[in-house]
């Protein structure tokens, strides 16, 4: 039977790394009373004083900082979804639209490699529920679908508009990631101490405190925002843009405030 048209969505990720809109800052001074005096005891019994005291002021502030950078690969899900009276002939045809698929792919520039079955089910189908009468088994249905890894990311239009030659009835998402954000994300990390700093120096001014040494630092994570795209008519130029990400960092940074 005719497949219907399939649906595309596009959706940025970052590996174990999430990114969205920024906070405000913050600051807050805590005072710290000293302990209390007791009586002096005998000096042969008087305990020596500790070596080492907590300071007694704090200023707390959030430091953010983002960097730009463009994704350099992508991920597409697609595959083929068949209906037949037996299992095998519902087999069968999956497996030589797949086979049509996996050329395409191949033919594309795609290694082996970079294409992997994600999901493959055989399912039975059933007519429709009638009152008092029990669904009888009409057939089934076999999917199967695989993940390509496309690693010349301005191809992933062309790879699309293949699949869908190819007869490909499923197309699930279309990830942008970064092989190796850490990098990027440490330009983030020390843009977010400069930002801290900034704040927390323009804060004790302003209070007329002196800023002593930072004492913590704690990074915070930061909620994604996925971003998708329509369907796509079939045999239709496929317009893909992977445009820039932007990691944030935001850190909490507690200094202390100088006698």
């Amino acid at each position: 039977m005719a497949a219907s048209r399939p649906a595309v969505t596009v959706a940025r990720r970052i590996a174990g790394v999430a990114f969205g809109a920024a906070a405000a800052a913050a600051v807050s001074v805590a005072a710290v009373p000293a302990p209390a005096q007791e009586s002096p005891a005998p000096p042969a019994q008087q305990a020596p004083p500790p070596a080492t005291s907590e300071p007694r002021a704090r200023v707390i502030v959030i430091g953010e900082g983002s960097v730009s950078v463009v994704p350099d690969y992508a991920v597409i899900t697609s595959g083929v979804t068949t209906r037949a009276k037996t299992a095998k002939e519902a087999t069968d045809t999956n497996s030589k639209m797949m086979a049509a698929i996996t050329t395409a792919l191949v033919s594309a520039g795609i290694a082996q490699k970079d294409i992997q079955t994600s999901r493959f089910s055989v399912q039975p189908v059933y007519t429709p529920p009638q009152t008092n009468v029990e669904p009888k088994l009409s057939g089934f249905s076999v999917a199967n679908e695989v993940k390509v890894t496309i690693r010349q990311i301005g191809n992933v239009g062309d790879i699309l508009d293949r699949l869908i030659g190819a007869g490909a009835t499923d197309i699930g998402n279309v990830e942008f990631l970064h092989s190796d954000p850490s990098k990027t994300l440490d330009q983030a990390r020390q843009a977010a101490v400069a930002d801290a700093k900034r704040k927390a120096e323009l804060y004790a001014h302003d209070a007329g405190l002196t800023l002593g040494p930072v004492v913590s630092i704690t990074e915070q994570s930061v909620p994604g925002v996925p971003m998708a795209v329509g369907g796509l008519a079939a045999r239709a130029a496929v317009p893909i843009a992977a445009g820039e990400d932007t990691l944030r960092v935001r850190i909490t940074v507690g200094f202390a405030i100088a006698p």
